[in-house]
């Protein structure tokens, strides 16, 4: 499997600029955000989204260097993201992220929900200086999506009814929304057509929704030093994802352990077993491919480049991740 990291070689420069540019935007306001900040963007993530900001910037301007504001949206989306990770950490009481333990579990609930506030407020306060506001509206747009998933994750918690279409709405919301609306606002920045920054948008959210699904199946195939949290965490906590939706249809007796909340002795146990025993996982991995396919087919507005090459092998990096 090629590692993502290695898909970014046209920005690598970039992505190093912007890692020391973080941790000095954030951190230089009080020590214990940038105790922090050192800790979030030391933690050694794989930096995906604001990648895609600089690609799709670099695939666009060509033989020109971008700017100063293309830089700034890529940061901004880091931020988002990064803020949303330290809250849902919180939700989830996760001790471990990206195998280092997380802000909550260092610093407490109580920084934790401020750090993650305070990185919400930072990346506004960026937004609005980039005087754009198309860009700051779909980046706005963003920070109300992140939220509302959460909400509609926590409202949907072992309810067998939910639809297929629920659940891609609340992957959208979660995951896609981010790197659609990033992406879109690098066409922005670039001066693009509104046509081309449409493509822009549908290719992050088709490459969102493809990871989205791909991490929801991971969580049945990978191993607990793989995913950095236990397998089948997900479906414990009564998150029901593509492949639980899929294996519902032919294995009746998996609502019965869901809906009862695995209560009793070796109902999770069961439940998995049900899962594996579906087409559940492979009905799963065929949607994630479907979306990873319609991603590409938007790059075709650009002209031939390294950034675009990366930006359509970061499509079958999504799907790699899985064998």
């Amino acid at each position: 499997m090629t590692p993502a990291t290695s898909l970014f070689s046209p920005v690598e420069a970039d992505l190093q600029i912007l890692a020391d540019n973080l941790k000095q935007l954030v951190g230089n306001r009080h020590p214990i955000l940038y105790a922090a900040a050192e800790h979030l963007f030391g933690a050694g993530g794989k930096r995906i989204r604001p990648a895609i900001v600089l690609l799709i910037s670099r695939a666009v301007m060509l033989d020109i260097d971008i700017t100063q504001r293309h830089r700034r949206l890529a940061e901004i989306t880091e931020m988002i993201h990064t803020a949303s990770l330290v809250h849902d950490d919180v939700v989830d009481e996760s001790e471990m992220r990206r195998g280092v333990p997380t802000v909550h579990s260092l610093f407490g609930n109580r920084i934790a929900v401020l750090a993650g506030d305070f990185l919400f407020a930072q990346s506004s306060w960026y937004l609005a200086n980039l005087d754009n506001l198309e860009v700051v509206k779909l980046l706005s747009e963003v920070i109300m999506d992140l939220a509302a998933g959460e909400i509609q994750q926590g409202l949907n918690r072992f309810d067998t009814n939910i639809s297929l279409e629920t659940y891609l709405k609340k992957s959208y919301y979660k995951t896609a929304s981010l790197i659609a609306n990033s992406s879109k606002a690098a066409g922005v920045i670039s001066e693009v057509s509104k046509e081309t920054a449409e493509h822009f948008y549908h290719y992050g959210r088709n490459l969102g929704l493809a990871f989205q699904i791909v991490d929801d199946i991971l969580d049945f195939t990978s191993s607990t030093d793989t995913l950095g949290k236990p397998a089948g965490s997900d479906l414990k906590s009564g998150n029901l994802t593509a492949p639980v939706l899929f294996a519902l249809e032919e294995k009746p007796y998996l609502e019965v352990l869901i809906e009862r909340e695995f209560a009793q002795q070796g109902d999770l146990e069961q439940a998995l077993a049900l899962i594996h025993d579906s087409q559940g996982i492979q009905r799963a991995r065929d949607l994630a491919a479907h979306h990873a396919k319609l991603a590409v087919e938007q790059l075709g507005v650009l002209m031939p480049s390294e950034s675009r090459q990366a930006l359509i092998q970061l499509a079958d990096y999504v799907l790699s991740r899985l064998y």
